[in-house]
């Protein structure tokens, strides 16, 4: 015990030294504290990018594009045939289709009694819906909206004004209940769909629309001649997506005349490696001139490298960082065995043995190190994400000169989440597919960057430690 209150007490003998001390190793320890933390981060990233979209691919007519283009329906023979391609796990099809309110659809007729076509710019919001609905539109046009989707924006002959545009509402077909990509409809409010017949009466409805239409759960609503009814409440986490309804993909073919037809296939590959030769066999067997098979992986292989390169970089600065700690502690410690040579040769002149003095200065290295610690993890708690930030911006490559075609998200064969809204996911660039990189300072991080840290210190300390046995109690008392 009393080597220890002793060693505690020299470590503060001079405590502008100690202070001065702690704060330098406060710096290279929150340094390489922070590293380990961004590698960490950065490699949760890069298995969290592979979970999600690594491996999936994307089945459209050929020409298809967000409700645009040309190209004709795919069929559930088409998805049975994607099934069967080598190392598919899964492939899962939707139906996107678009409604229009069926109070605006009656009223859609020209000024000379004429109904409008129902594709482009129709009144009412035809836009090459498939069926009608009793539901509302929750999302307003504006001013962008009609400018894009009227006719021309001159009003018809006679002085009739402008019919005036409304926003469709998106219906997707499902087989189970989560989304084209898998993962779960993110349900709020209610339940699951869980009847997936073709006279099934069930429905999720987007928030927005739900709170647009006075909807909750056990409301009705209709789509075309069919009462539906409303079994849960889905936020999928923007105004437009929620605008929107899932309803069983047997029911959705069904209630438009769609039977067996498909906008969308999604395909799992069974891992990141095989996705390329999946895509062509996928192209091969499906027929390149029917459909147009694509993968957000360009991007997210750039994404995956520059990541990669910032885990090298963190790793080699958080033992750079720990080797400066240690030289650090060295100097330190190899002064410190200097200035007390006298009080060495006393200790050993009384009895102390090398072990016991050796001991007694790492002892006091470790104090310094440990308070050192301390300030270090609060360091690195504010500097972590920032550090792994700017690492990520400095070594991925712009939206510029990584974006990828469109549709090459899950769902790209209808308007608004099938299509145009998801569409921003596949324009972005390794960057944005990145995104921001989140980090936390864990206990099971501090445990190994303190384990790391306090080696590399004791073996710092220890060689100054060693010095002491070259100390001769003689030398020092005759020199007295």
């Amino acid at each position: 015990m009393g080597v220890v209150s002793r060693s505690v007490g020299n470590a503060f003998r001079n405590k502008v030294r100690s202070g001065a001390v702690v704060v330098i190793l406060a710096v290279a320890i929150g340094l390489a504290l922070a590293m380990l933390v961004a590698n960490e981060a950065v490699g949760s990233r890069v298995d969290s990018l592979k979970a999600s979209v690594g491996n999936t691919l994307t089945v459209n007519p050929a020409g298809s594009r967000g409700g645009l283009g040309g190209g004709e329906p795919l069929t559930e023979a088409e998805l049975a045939k994607a099934s069967a391609v080598d190392n598919v796990t899964s492939v899962t099809g939707t139906l996107v289709v678009r409604l229009r309110n069926a109070a605006e659809a009656t009223g859609s007729t020209t000024g000379t009694g004429e109904s409008a076509a129902p594709g482009r710019g129709g009144p009412g919001g035809g836009f090459g819906a498939s069926g009608t609905t009793s539901l509302v539109s929750a999302v307003a046009p504006g001013s962008i909206g009609q400018r894009n989707n009227s006719n021309g924006g001159s009003a018809p002959a006679g002085g009739t004004a402008a019919p005036t545009f409304s926003i469709p509402i998106q219906a997707t077909g499902v087989a189970a209940s989560t989304t084209a990509t898998g993962t779960a409809i993110n349900v709020t409010n209610g339940n699951q769909l869980n009847n997936f017949d073709a006279a099934s009466t069930q429905a999720l409805v987007g928030s927005t629309l739900a709170t647009k239409n006075s909807l909750k759960v056990g409301s009705t609503f209709t789509v075309q001649d069919r009462t539906m009814t409303v079994t849960g409440i889905f936020d999928a986490g923007d105004t437009f997506e929620n605008n929107a309804i899932y309803l069983p993909l047997a029911a959705t073919q069904a209630l438009t005349d769609q039977a067996g037809q498909l906008s969308s296939l999604t395909v799992q590959v069974n891992s990141i490696d095989n996705v390329a030769s999946t895509q062509a066999a996928l192209t091969s067997a499906l027929g390149a001139s029917n459909v147009d098979v694509t993968a957000g992986s360009a991007n997210l292989q750039s994404a995956i490298s520059s990541l990669g390169s910032v885990a090298n970089i963190s790793l080699i600065a958080y033992i750079a960082s720990l080797a400066t700690a240690g030289l650090i502690v060295l100097l330190i410690m190899i002064m410190v065995v200097r200035e007390r040579r006298r009080e060495i040769g006393v200790l050993k002149a009384i009895g102390a043995s090398n072990r016991t003095i050796g001991v007694q200065f790492v002892l006091e290295a470790m104090v310094l190190v440990v308070l050192g610690t301390v300030v270090g993890a609060v360091v690195a708690a504010f500097s972590s994400s920032p550090i792994a930030n700017a690492l990520v911006s400095g070594n991925t490559p712009s939206a510029s000169t990584t974006a990828a075609g469109p549709g090459s998200t899950p769902g790209g064969g209808g308007f608004g989440g099938g299509g145009f809204a998801r569409t921003r996911g596949a324009l972005a660039g390794a960057e944005q597919l990145i995104g921001t990189i989140s980090t936390s300072v864990g206990w099971q991080t501090l445990v190994m960057g303190a384990v790391g840290i306090l080696l590399i210190a004791a073996i710092g300390a220890l060689i100054p430690a060693l010095l002491t046995a070259k100390v001769r109690p003689i030398e020092v008392l005759r020199g007295e």
